[in-house]
């Protein structure tokens, strides 16, 4: 059979119209899915900005069907679902795009801090913490310390706490020593319940080296070295205290008062709280010295003698209030036998009720008040937020 060539010469023209016909369909369906993606893209920002994010989702979801490997609308999508509460849509959202194995590194890291960050919020905090360990290494690396800092304080991990604080000291990303002399006191102070004395004056002896001007752990080692009975010690970390911290002193009074009446040593500890006064006229500090029978504004050891003592400490209350005024003091003050004044019994009732508030300490950062001093705020989660002073001296 002989071939005929003119089957060649039609056909080739027959291909070349074909393939231009096809590649004009593609060219116009790529156009078509062009169009139609920016137009959902913007039609999703559009309702964002109007603060209406169902709407917004359905948008993007409508997108990203029409383009599926675009990581913008995965991400921005992720972060949609997170602001809305639904964080497991949102997990399933930067997961999805970890699996992609055409994602940019830059895009996985990201990706990586919003999985992080969806596991926070929906307070799995086994996974978050995995998740931000894998953020090692990246442009993400300060957030996912800060985060992992915060993991464990709330669980009160503190050994995992003071590894984090020493890596972010040494990666320059601030100074942490006085954090991290706090994490070293609770571990001690969970020692000290345990009678672990020794071992827990090596941790509170780290964390004086740590933070030398930080009040806590001077107090702390003292009470340790006095139930260890290394009186000389406790009263040396207490001075210094009062040099390096003598705003605090007033924290560290019942044990300093007790020292003093159990060794004989009175006269050192109304020295130290005569100078504590004399910078500043704290409450607390007039109320021991007063209870150590002591004139605040007096010099040398002179003590008044124990008969006379009502009125000495009614002379010396008054001579506070000329200075300060104090509605603390005033009822102390009327409560005197001393004074010759029998107060209904309703009156001093409500005297004492009125300055009970007054006593309390307050958190500068969130305001939050107690009865007691916290080195950590249970409010705001703050440390060293509480002055050392009561609410009606601030």
């Amino acid at each position: 059979m002989n071939f005929d060539v003119s089957w060649i010469l039609l056909g080739l023209p027959l291909a070349f119209v074909l393939g231009w016909l096809a590649s004009r369909m593609d060219v116009r369906q790529m156009r078509l899915e062009n169009r139609q993606a920016p137009k959902a893209y913007f039609k999703g920002l559009n309702f964002l900005l109007n603060e209406q994010q169902d709407q917004a989702i359905d948008a993007f979801i409508e997108a990203m069907q029409n383009d599926p490997d675009t990581a913008e609308l995965h991400f921005a999508l992720g972060n949609l679902f997170r602001r809305r509460g639904e964080y497991l849509r949102a997990v399933r959202v930067h997961d999805h795009l970890l699996q992609r194995a055409d994602l940019s590194l830059a895009d996985r890291q990201r990706a990586q801090h919003g999985l992080a960050q969806d596991y926070l919020k929906a307070g799995l905090l086994d996974r978050a913490e995995d998740a931000l360990r894998r953020l090692e290494d990246t442009p993400y690396a300060a957030y996912a310390h800060l985060a992992l800092l915060g993991i464990y304080e709330r669980a009160r991990d503190w050994p995992q706490a003071a590894a984090i604080v020493q890596t972010m000291q040494a990666q320059g990303q601030g100074d942490f020593s006085a954090r991290l002399a706090h994490y070293l006191c609770e571990q001690a102070q969970a020692l000290i319940q345990q009678n672990q004395l020794t071992k827990a004056q090596a941790l509170l002896e780290q964390a004086v080296a740590s933070a030398p001007e930080a009040p806590r752990p001077r107090q702390d080692l003292a009470r340790v070295y006095y139930r260890l009975e290394q009186i000389d010690a406790a009263w040396q970390q207490l001075e210094q205290l009062a040099q390096h911290a003598p705003q605090a002193l007033a924290l560290a009074l019942p044990l300093l008062l007790e020292m003093a009446q159990a060794t004989q040593r009175e006269g050192v500890a109304v020295a130290l709280l005569r100078q504590r006064y004399a910078q500043a006229p704290a409450l607390d500090v007039l109320l021991a010295l007063v209870q150590l029978g002591a004139d605040p504004q007096g010099e040398g050891p002179a003590r008044c003698p124990p008969e006379n003592a009502p009125a000495c400490s009614q002379q010396w209350l008054l001579r506070h209030l000329e200075r300060e005024p104090s509605l603390i003091v005033a009822q102390q003050w009327l409560s005197q036998p001393s004074t010759g004044l029998q107060l209904p019994t309703p009156v001093a009732q409500a005297l004492e009720h009125a300055a009970r508030p007054l006593m309390r300490y307050r958190c500068a950062a969130c305001g939050f008040e107690a009865r007691q001093h916290f080195w950590h705020c249970p409010g705001c989660q703050s440390w060293d937020s509480y002055p050392a002073r009561r609410v009606e001296e601030l």
